[in-house]
């Protein structure tokens, strides 16, 4: 979905503004704030390989809040603050969750709770409040589903609205009962949500059986459980001793026939899920009068949380009535009933002993700290990315120094300071390169940039990098290639650049291990295929510098060939919407670059599409020369499914309002792009049902 180098983009812009914290986020920025916080939540949710630390999200979410909160008119509907989460992982069949699993807000000090009990007790009208304190597990969210008694269904978090269906590999964990005796208390249906979790001793042993057998280990326990649920063979996750708590008790239909109803109170719904043989944490939950008492629970459990046998990394904060929190009710992002609080994150020293600097497809190079391993909140590090020169510089770092590091969140480690008190005179300055450490380039640095970059379009490093992104799923989708393969061909010889990937010697490659019949085939297919995509995905997957995914459509809908860029100018290129003077300096850099456009020519040669052909076959649709732009919730057709018809037409689809847009096509709760359009006289502003009779 994002291609390493858009990582790193992304993530040196999120470090920027989290190392400038003192300056709020400018309003002008909102869109890529946007971006950056969807990006997060992608790596968080669907690969469970999260980039920023959960405080680090946190910090950058507030102030998207607190942009909107000043700006009501800036919320789109698609606004991180305005859903649950995000994207799912597509392996399993996708089932609605029958309540929202919301996310919790947060808190790291006291002075966040006694907020969050301010808010509670202003809502409420009460005096003093009755909470109820629990571990917050790093697991894997579940939600089970039982009726009359027998576990129907057992689905992951999801996006918080849906989840995967993973019930054959839930009945395999021995801690979740495959029935349960609800009916005797007059219960029909319940939706319970829980953890999975892989205790600390578990996890060493399933690792160290991982290094005997020659293979990597894994990252820590959280990882290790989201992973297991995922896994095809229900074998391989009984194999891996995976154990739940459950914590929440959501949906129910039935009651207890006594009238003795323990679902009246949260506590009440732990010490009930305990009678009915599930693991809730009945023994570590705490009811407490009053927000001081929670503080003081909370406080007294982070000092023992290296004592138990599971990784948690906070506490979790819900007001203990049902009733009231009905009462209290929830936002669109998380319930005002309940707050984590996250426990500060995990600190250690170590030595730096080297950095190695590595370049990227754009040629960025990007300095990475090696460290002396130190074993770290569950997980040994050895490595940390140093970002840039000028972050070394703002941290004093030097060869030999003792370093005081942290996984903020405990998830993403990072140098918290260097510790030069403790220097003894034999530690060496961090030169920063002058030259490519592959290709041996000169290095430059734009102006305004913090990136050193090496320019030369023909360094192996950039060369690997960019057949990477031109062979992944966004760009010519080639399936069957991907980045293991890219770097095996490049290491053996046999590809050596783009054009090369339609130049393969087959008959080297079948005699390669793991390339039987059936796997060569699917690949010579794919590759063949990749000739017919429409022109901007080709456009993407060059890997031009500023040039992402909706730029490329634009500029694709511009030409009739690829080559005709060779010729347009700066001042050509910025007339097209989403172009500005960057991109258009981009765009002429790599199209008058000879070697470039020899390479273009030889992909037209070897039969890849630099014609618009999709141009061409709707030239004089009724739509033709008007442009569309969507906004808000459409009820009839997806996004995707409207964009293509206007397309099909000869529509043009736009990325933003400007005086250029025709159409605004407006949904349900639509945003700041309705109240920007309705201040521009020429767009006609219309709904989803008059879009449908436009097409027809």
């Amino acid at each position: 979905m994002f291609t390493t180098e858009q990582v790193k983009e992304i993530q040196a812009q999120a470090a920027n503004w989290l190392n400038n914290q003192n300056n709020p986020i400018p309003i002008k920025d909102i869109a890529l704030l946007r971006n950056v916080l969807r990006f997060n939540e992608y790596r968080y949710y669907v690969l469970n390989d999260p980039l920023l630390s959960d405080f680090e999200y946190d910090q950058l979410y507030k102030q998207l809040v607190a942009i909107e909160t000043a700006n009501p008119s800036l919320i789109v509907a698609d606004s991180p603050t305005q859903r649950v989460g995000n994207s799912l992982n597509q392996q399993f069949v996708t089932v609605p969750h029958l309540v929202p699993m919301l996310s919790l807000d947060n808190s790291y000090n006291a002075e966040d709770l006694f907020d969050f009990d301010r808010k509670a007790l202003e809502l409420s009208g009460l005096a003093q409040i009755e909470y109820c304190v629990e571990p917050k597990f790093d697991g894997a969210s579940i939600s089970l589903f039982y009726e009359n008694d027998l576990l129907v269904r057992g689905i992951t978090r999801g996006d918080g609205v849906a989840g995967e269906d993973i019930t054959q590999n839930i009945k395999q964990i021995k801690s979740i009962p495959l029935s349960a005796p609800f009916s005797s208390i007059g219960i029909q249906q319940i939706e319970i949500r829980g953890e999975i979790i892989l205790h600390k001793a578990t996890f060493e042993k399933y690792n160290q059986q991982l290094i005997e057998q020659g293979l990597s280990p894994l990252a820590n326990p959280r990882n290790a459980a989201s992973g297991s649920l995922r896994m095809k063979d229900p074998k391989e996750v009984a194999a891996r001793n995976l154990d739940a708590f459950l914590y929440h008790v959501s949906y129910v239909i039935g009651r207890h026939p006594n009238g003795s109803d323990q679902l009246s109170s949260h506590a009440g719904s732990l010490d009930l899920l305990w009678q009915m043989g599930f693991r809730s944490p009945k023994e570590e939950k705490r009811v407490v009068l009053g927000i001081q008492g929670v503080i003081d629970y909370c406080l007294a459990f982070e000092a023992k949380r290296d004592d138990l046998p599971y990784e948690i990394d906070g506490m979790v904060v819900k007001v203990n009535s049902i009733a009231l929190q009905d009462q209290l009710g929830m936002t669109s992002h998380h319930p005002r009933w309940a707050i984590a609080f996250k426990f500060k994150a995990r600190q250690a020293t170590t030595k730096l002993i080297g950095v190695e600097f590595q370049v990227g497809r754009t040629g960025a190079v990007t300095p990475v700290a090696k460290l002396s391993p130190v074993f770290l909140g569950g997980v040994t590090v050895s490595s940390i990315s140093i970002h840039n020169e000028e972050y070394i510089q703002q941290k004093d770092l030097q060869l030999g120094d003792t370093v005081l590091i942290e996984r903020a969140g405990d998830v993403i480690p990072q140098i918290v300071k260097s510790l030069p008190e403790l220097r003894n005179g034999t530690e060496k300055s961090i030169a920063f390169p002058t030259n490519c450490p592959v290709c041996k380039s000169e290095l430059f640095k734009e102006e305004g940039e913090a990136v050193w970059r090496c320019i030369n379009i023909e360094c192996e490093a950039q060369v690997v990098e960019k057949m990477i992104h031109f062979v992944s799923k966004d760009a010519l989708d080639i399936k069957s290639f991907g980045e293991a393969n890219v770097r095996k061909f490049y290491e053996l010889g046999i590809l050596k650049d783009i054009p090369g990937i339609y130049q393969l010697d087959f008959v080297k490659i079948g005699g390669l291990e793991g390339f039987g019949k059936k796997s060569l085939e699917n690949l010579v297919a794919a590759i063949e295929a990749s000739k017919q995509q429409p022109l901007y995905r080709l456009i993407y997957g060059l890997g031009i510098r500023f040039v992402g995914e909706t730029t490329a459509k634009t500029l694709a809908n511009s030409v009739n060939h690829l080559l005709d860029f060779a010729s347009k100018t700066e001042e050509e290129l910025l007339l097209l919407d989403d172009v500005g003077v960057k991109v258009a300096k981009s765009i002429q850099g790599f199209f008058h670059n000879p070697q470039n456009i020899e390479m273009l020519k030889q992909l037209e040669i070897l039969g890849l599409q630099l014609v618009n052909t999709k141009k061409e076959v709707v030239e004089g649709g009724s739509l033709t020369g008007q442009s569309f732009l969507f906004t808000g919730t459409l009820n009839q057709l997806k996004r995707s499914e409207a964009e293509a018809l206007a397309e099909s037409k000869g529509g043009i689809i736009l990325s933003g309002v400007s005086s250029k847009l025709n159409y605004l096509v407006v949904g349900e709760d639509a945003g700041s792009k309705l109240e920007k359009a309705k201040k521009i006289n020429t767009i006609k502003i219309i709904s989803e049902e008059e879009f449908i009779q436009l097409i027809k």
